[in-house]
């Protein structure tokens, strides 16, 4: 399976306690993009294949050719929506009751979506901004159809391309209540645009945000496979109260190597898909952060191959648990 990195884990690690950030040698002010992405390519080698950017913050045509000459082999395999990067869009870009601010994000977005389609990469729109933050704000019903209609516009200029539209939910943060805060809410926005005949745009599981909301990994990626609709992973891990972003397996080591199985058994990987590394170090070493990730999964995986997979799906059909876990263990080196 081919991997991707999102160059923002090599940012300055902000936090609202700490708005310089921990690592602020690193601010994107002092360190362009394309040095960001020397760094990565100089540390990581063949341990990434591509990487991943926010629009326009972190990447477009103005500093495209400088970020391409850093990358070298390595391609631009996602661009990431980045209107909740923008403090006009604090009340929401695409859900904004202002029509004049409603339509300079969607405009954004569209310019987004023709960017990647450009490079034949996918885009990624984390509609972080779009939501609320107290009860009685917001006018929920405008509100749901005005985001649906900006993902649509989007999507249809990703199908012109020929790219495809993922789309990656999160319960909190920045908005206190995003709206697109579930896999449920995601896959309402899919159905939608399938009913208008939009039919390429896909979810991007960022490992965390399902983990935060209590979404049992390995069960969300078999109901998107089965559905045709797994279109990416961000990896990471965290304590499941808030969007830690730590390296992959520090937690969750059990739902991850299910997960790994999961995505074996449905052949994750063998139509182009790739693992992104979504990853917030805010005080270790960046480029030794992304690596412990890589080669942490790459034990994870492992640990799935040794799976005997016929002897698990024989106790997963009596439910049985205890020669689940007997089976898995075996994989993991314990005796029986």
């Amino acid at each position: 399976m081919k991997t991707s990195l999102g160059i923002w884990a090599l940012g300055p690690m902000i936090t609202r306690f700490v708005p310089v950030g921990y690592q602020r040698e690193h601010g994107y002010d002092t360190e362009p993009v394309a040095e960001k992405v020397h760094r990565a390519v100089q540390g990581l080698g063949d341990l990434m294949d591509g990487y991943e950017f926010h629009y326009p913050n972190e990447l477009s045509p103005e500093n495209l050719d400088e970020v391409r000459a850093a990358l070298g082999p390595h391609d631009i395999y996602c661009i990431a929506s980045g209107l909740h990067l923008n403090p006009r869009f604090g009340r929401g870009g695409l859900v904004n009751p202002d029509p004049g601010v409603r339509d300079d994000a969607r405009r954004i977005l569209r310019e987004a979506a023709e960017f990647a389609g450009k490079l034949r990469a996918n885009l990624i729109i984390w509609p972080g901004g779009e939501g609320y933050n107290y009860p009685f704000q917001t006018a929920y019903a405008d509100s749901w159809g005005w985001l649906i209609e900006a993902i649509g516009e989007a999507a249809e200029v990703c199908r012109d391309h020929g790219i495809t539209l993922l789309l990656e939910h999160k319960n909190s943060e920045p908005a206190m209540k995003i709206l697109m805060r579930n896999l449920g809410m995601t896959l309402h926005v899919i159905h939608k645009l399938r009913a208008q005949g939009i039919d390429n745009v896909k979810v991007n599981m960022d490992w965390q945000h399902l983990i935060m909301n209590g979404e049992h990994l390995p069960e969300y990626a078999a109901l998107l496979a089965a559905e045709g609709l797994l279109g990416h992973q961000h990896a990471n891990s965290g304590w499941g109260t808030f969007d830690d972003d730590n390296m992959v397996g520090a937690t969750a080591f059990m739902e991850t190597v299910e997960l790994a199985l999961e995505l074996r058994r449905c052949g994750y990987g063998s139509n182009g898909e790739r693992l992104g590394f979504d990853l917030y170090p805010y005080t270790e070493d960046q480029v030794g952060a992304v690596r412990r990730s890589v080669l942490q999964w790459r034990f994870i995986d492992s640990v799935a191959a040794r799976i005997d997979d016929g002897a698990l799906r024989e106790a997963q059909q009596r439910k049985d648990a205890v020669r689940a876990y007997e089976i898995v263990y075996a994989a993991l080196g314990a005796a029986g």
